[in-house]
């Protein structure tokens, strides 16, 4: 096979994550509005279909106990369960678990046959109903059906249709392995960002435990790292493994290895995109093979009751191999047997070494032990949790669909509190803009301050964002990046501007912090063209609100602060321990964050340079002897053979800038500057931007750009 451009250069700069961004690759027309088209379901009769399905046992993929909802919960819980708090990427939007390599993970084994069940309610609803919706309603109406109380259910998960590329899932080349890479001391334990799972192809822990041994204290020790790195705390964890553990039972009726064949991206193609063909019997039903491990939980695997957590509280259990050779755990004494899921018999229930784990570990015990002398609190907090799993990277409350989204909100999803005042029109707009620009703020500082607040946003889990102003609360406010002590210098000065403003007017009309810092960024913008001879409008949209303390979640938008930014040119301090490999990875990983395009990346960072919106105000990447006005010097200065670049540092990351005719020093850049020399492709976008009629389509295309930051987060808009 032939090699492409990336297997030729490995260490090439991969910039394709960046093309998803600005084309459509999926079927439907542009004009396609997915949110409306779900709210003119009757969800009601979409769950009775899913409920037809999953009690309706088919002789290809027989349903244990006569009923698919605890397959239908594990899909539900796979999908969701990719999430992590690093980078807000992977979790059940877009559906990507439809798609590789999620579709044909080790952990998801089988579950392609709980997305061919559903196949029939996909088809009725066609593309009104997306694959991300259906799987996690189908988890939903599976915990109904077996007694379960729900907390509610959201729709609006437009589906992905090709897999998603930007998100990296480890250092290993082989499924079901560990690296010492994976980890920041080598060890298990201190995963390194942005992974949330300890081997690669499974969702969370191995269940055998840590590197395949019946380890309970290196288990417990995983679970809680990986668990708290898709933002769930001790009772939330245990009230998911619990409650999750409560339904079905796992397959491990022989040896995988020696029955199963490949996955289903590897599958030969009469079997219609299945894989893991069984060998073993007759290859389903009770000689299944998943996950090696083989028995039920509990004596009532399709009723919600207390009986998974009885049992592991109550009696002892002992490591042991199962009939598929992994390590699972029986108990030491007499137990209630649980019905054969396909017979008339009966078979002895099992954990696994994950469940012993939450047994053995001090705090996660307590928290069993406490559900199980409240019953009602078990079922409240697995409520909860399971509805944070599978709606935690929908983002904020307002992007919720359907007539089961709850009317509480939770901190977790960076509540907004409501206007109880008329927003600004264009008048008030013209007259702040005045006001801010008649301050001793410059137009570094006014740029600077309102991408600081705007671009913590992440397109991933739909976080952050200018919104709330939460650039005043802690942690952005004292974020290295942000420059706290600059930073509290320009909010003091917008304060005052705010509030003589709100103070003046005698009707109801006011202005919230958060829009004035986009103003003030706006009006930074609009100056600066002018200084280079542009006159432009940055289109404004107010209707932002001011977040309080209360409704942000300090702990959580701590995963939001940058290690590094192209834009202001932040190096930070380099010695991160991660899986980025070079500081040009991360500018383009953050711009996948913002949605935004190869041009809209160029464009900014040259702009930004233009405005003198750096880091401390350093000189470096200012390439331009007018620095706060908005012309295309950076990239004429980068593209030119006039200069000589040497590197000033071992890591390569500063360099300088010699004049090749007198030898004199002109300039300093680093990395985030150079790579739009160096790149190919980079290279090719700055060379519309840097041509000397260049300059007016580079002040257009940068308003543009900006103003799309600026506005990521108004899903109001939409």
């Amino acid at each position: 096979m032939a090699k492409s451009i990336q297997e030729w250069w490995p260490e090439l700069l991969d910039l394709g994550i960046l093309d998803d961004n600005v084309r459509n690759v999926g079927p439907y027309e542009e004009a396609f509005d997915y949110a409306e088209e779900f709210q003119k379901h009757d969800l009601e009769e979409v769950k009775s279909d899913i409920e037809d399905v999953m009690t309706d046992s088919q002789d290809w993929w027989p349903a244990d106990y006569g009923h698919y909802g605890p397959l239908f919960i594990r899909m539900a819980w796979h999908s969701a369960g990719t999430y992590r708090t690093a980078d807000g990427r992977a979790g059940a939007a877009g559906g990507l678990q439809r798609l590789p390599p999620e579709s044909s993970w080790p952990d998801n084994v089988n579950l392609d046959k709980a997305r061919r069940l559903l196949q029939p309610v996909k088809q009725k609803y066609g593309p009104t109903l997306s694959w991300g919706d259906l799987i996690v309603l189908a988890g939903n109406v599976a915990l109904e059906s077996m007694g379960f109380e729900t907390f509610g259910f959201a729709g609006g998960r437009e589906d992905e249709f090709k897999s998603n590329e930007a998100v990296t899932w480890g250092p290993e080349e082989d499924w079901e392995t560990t690296s010492p890479e994976r980890f920041e001391d080598g060890k298990v334990g201190n995963l390194k960002d942005p992974l949330a799972n300890t081997v690669m192809g499974l969702i969370y822990v191995n269940p055998e435990g840590p590197y395949g041994e019946p380890d309970v204290e290196g288990s417990a020790a995983n679970i809680r790292e990986e668990f708290s790195r898709m933002a769930m705390n001790d009772e939330e964890t245990v009230a998911l493994i619990a409650g999750g553990h409560t339904f079905g039972k796992v397959h491990g009726a022989d040896d995988p290895d020696e029955n199963v064949g490949p996955e289903p991206e590897d599958a030969p193609i009469d079997l219609q995109g299945l894989g893991w063909e069984n060998e073993f019997g007759e290859g389903k039903g009770p000689d299944a093979i998943t996950s090696g491990i083989e028995g039920p939980w509990n004596d009532s695997p399709i009723q919600w009751d207390m009986a998974y957590i009885d049992n592991l509280l109550n009696h002892d259990w002992t490591s042991v191999k199962g009939p598929g050779g992994a390590w699972q755990w029986e108990p030491v004494g007499d137990i209630e047997e649980a019905p054969e899921p396909h017979g008339d018999d009966t078979e002895e229930p099992m954990m696994l070494t994950t469940d012993v784990a939450l047994k053995h570990d001090d705090d996660f015990r307590a928290v069993l032990e406490r559900f199980q002398e409240n019953p009602d609190e078990f079922q409240e907090a697995f409520a909860k949790a399971w509805y944070k799993l599978i709606h935690r990277d929908m983002g904020p409350p307002e992007r919720l669909l359907g007539p089961e989204v709850p009317e509480e909100t939770f901190v977790w999803q960076d509540p907004l509190p409501d206007a109880d005042y008329e927003f600004i029109g264009d008048a008030e707009a013209e007259e702040l803009t005045d006001a801010v620009l008649d301050t001793d703020l410059t137009v570094s500082q006014l740029a600077k301050t309102a991408w600081a607040s705007a671009s913590t946003y992440r397109d991933s889990d739909k976080r952050g964002g200018a919104n709330g102003a939460r650039i005043r609360l802690e942690p952005q406010r004292s974020w290295e990046v942000n420059e706290p002590e600059g930073l509290e210098t320009v909010l003091e000065t917008l304060e005052g501007v705010q509030a003589e403003f709100n103070s003046s007017r005698d009707d109801d009309v006011r202005v919230s912090l958060a829009d004035l810092i986009v103003l003030g960024g706006n009006a930074a913008v609009e100056q600066a063209a002018a200084e280079a001879g542009y006159d432009v409008d940055v289109p404004f949209e107010p209707g932002r609100t001011d977040a309080t303390a209360e409704q942000t979640d300090e702990e959580s938008f701590e995963h939001l602060e940058p290690k590094a930014d192209a834009f202001r040119n932040y190096l930070g301090e380099g010695d991160w321990d991660d899986l980025y490999e070079s500081l040009e990875e991360r500018m383009v990983d953050k711009a996948e964050l913002l949605n935004l395009s190869v041009p809209e990346l160029t464009v900014l960072v040259g702009g930004m340079r233009a405005l003198g919106a750096t880091y401390q105000d350093t000189d470096r990447g200012v390439l331009t002897e007018q620095p706060g006005a908005l012309t295309n010097d950076f990239f004429q200065n980068v593209l030119t053979m006039d200069y000589e670049w040497e590197a000033v540092d071992e890591d390569e990351r500063l360099f300088e800038g010699y004049d090749r005719d007198t030898g004199e020093l002109e300039w300093e850049a680093t990395r985030f500057d150079l790579v739009f020399g160096s790149n190919a492709r980079l290279r090719a976008t700055a060379d519309v931007y840097g041509a000397d009629d260049g300059e007016e389509k580079f002040v257009e295309d940068f308003v543009d750009a900006w103003t799309k930051v600026m506005q990521n987060d108004r899903f109001d808009l939409e």
